[in-house]
């Protein structure tokens, strides 16, 4: 075997904050890991390092063993289709470099306890006597057209409500899918709760978390019988960074594996089965390095044709208007009155269930 690296592959934002977070984080598990392997990091798109720079990097230290792993929190089209395909290439481009692909973070006792301390620190912060039996917790997600990815997040949300006492936990997601974050807060305001917790179960600061946030200050505006707290994202928490320990080891070991069980590109999932078998490509070579730093020139031929159409955890239709050059297979409930469709700009907001029972 020849000399190991470790690779953390990162989303990227177009917002400083979350780039620097990510980079600290990616930071400090290469002082964990001193002495044992060599640690880079890069992004997939929208901020630099890039992915390609950060295997460069550990190629130019003698690496040709590299242990990649996403820090992703689930599964979704970037960890199952964008980073294998940048990785993909790169070894192909780089005889003699083998990588290994680990899996997400996902659902690890590790992550629920520092889930569990970032909301504690929240109630916390905000005093008072409401009992947990007097209070919901919200728990909101990224959101992907991935149905395996939306599931795990509820999954969370059940695991934190359980462990942690609450009167009651809902879900809701950022983009892509539904409900978002505004509906689902104004259905949980009917539930009669005294208090609600929002936690935005994210690693990293960004766009989404404060969209998140000022969905919570809207809601809340509308409600004021009701205590609205925000409980602030998971970011460098310790058990985040032995949880990333943890993947690493996993590759090693041979016992990393993805749950293939519910992947829409593999099983008929309902609602997605035309997605079995969609190629395996990444879209994100038009938008690697921008956003945030210096563009990099990668001085290297793709060799495809990136008009290619295959599905992602894209939002459909951005918000935004921005056209990304690329499509993606059509998210089969984008329509959906209480989803994607509300970001977008002029679209007027109404909770239908406002009135009556």
């Amino acid at each position: 075997m020849g000399k190991l690296g470790v690779m953390i592959c990162g989303h990227g934002s177009r917002d400083q904050g979350a780039v620097d977070e990510f980079g600290a984080v990616a930071n400090r598990l290469k002082e964990r890991l001193a002495g044992r392997y060599p640690v880079d990091y890069g992004y997939l798109e929208f901020a630099t390092p890039i992915i390609r720079n950060g295997l460069d990097a550990l190629r130019a230290q003698g690496v040709t063993e590299v242990l990649a792993v996403p820090g992703m929190l689930f599964a979704a089209g970037h960890a199952k289709n964008d980073i294998p395909s940048v990785l993909n290439t790169y070894a192909a481009q780089n005889p003699g470099v083998n990588i290994r692909y680990g899996r997400e973070l996902g659902i690890d006792t590790r992550m629920l306890h520092a889930a569990g301390e970032r909301i504690e620190q929240a109630l916390a912060a905000a005093g008072g006597d409401v009992p947990r039996s007097e209070t919901l917790l919200m728990v909101v997600g990224r959101g992907a057209s991935d149905p395996d990815a939306n599931s795990n997040v509820a999954k969370v949300t059940r695991l934190l409500w359980e462990g942690m006492g609450f009167g009651w936990g809902e879900t809701c997601y950022s983009g892509v899918t539904f409900p978002l974050v505004e509906p689902g807060l104004e259905h949980a305001v009917r539930l009669g709760f005294r208090r609600i917790v929002v936690f935005p179960y994210f690693l990293f600061t960004g766009i989404l978390v404060q969209r998140i946030y000022d969905a919570a200050d809207a809601v809340a505006a509308r409600h004021p019988g009701i205590e609205f707290i925000k409980a602030p994202y998971l970011n460098d928490h310790e058990m985040v960074l032995r949880t990333f320990e943890a993947r690493i080891e996993e590759i090693l070991e041979g016992t990393g594996n993805m749950n293939c069980q519910m992947c829409k590109y593999r099983e008929q999932v309902l609602g997605f089965e035309a997605e079995v078998g969609l190629p395996q490509e990444s879209h994100h070579h038009h938008v690697e390095g921008i956003g945030t730093g210096h563009a990099h020139d990668h001085g290297h031929d793709h060799g495809h044709d990136h008009g290619h159409h295959h599905g992602h955890g894209h939002s459909h239709g951005d918000p935004h208007g921005h056209d990304h050059g690329h499509h993606h297979h059509p998210y089969p409930h984008a329509d959906h009155p209480l989803g994607p469709k509300t970001l977008k700009t002029g679209y007027q907001f109404e909770w239908k269930g406002k009135r009556g029972a």
